[in-house]
């Protein structure tokens, strides 16, 4: 417990906030753009409001798994904390990898997530803020 403590100080140290554009360029560059009928204003969107696209963001919640970095992955399905009981680990990584500011891991267990039968609505932010909106102003002024 002590080393999970440890790890999230120093990730919260570390922090990377991106802003909506440079936020947007990275999920196209890394193919998120159509990825499995999804946009990339639903990727910038539902991060938007999951992390407010930090990196190191968590979110414990009253099941007792926790939602880690800038998507939010649950430790219940797709990652592996070391204390949500019957973890299933989809994307097969430790959750301490989804707070790092190298967000390739994170993307694709969020393509992994997206490849589910819930796809995108897996996630209860998208839900809530996104789905059935006009998400233009996520891509606006950013030249893409």
């Amino acid at each position: 417990m002590r080393s999970l403590v440890f790890l999230l100080l120093v990730a919260l140290a570390s922090a990377k906030v991106y802003e909506r554009c440079e936020w947007a360029r990275v999920l196209k560059a890394h193919g998120m753009d159509g990825y499995y009928r999804t946009s990339l204003a639903d990727w910038v969107c539902l991060s938007k409001w999951e992390s407010s696209w930090t990196t190191t963001s968590t979110n414990l919640n009253t099941d007792g798994s926790t939602d880690y970095g800038i998507f939010q992955i649950n430790s219940r399905w797709w990652c592996e904390d070391g204390r949500t009981p019957h973890s299933k680990n989809a994307c097969n990584i430790n959750c301490s990898d989804l707070l790092t500011n190298d967000v390739g891991v994170a993307i694709t267990c969020a393509k992994r997530v997206v490849r589910d039968p819930n796809g995108i609505r897996a996630w209860v932010a998208w839900r809530s803020h996104c789905e059935n909106r006009d998400l233009s102003e996520y891509l606006a002024g950013c030249g893409l």
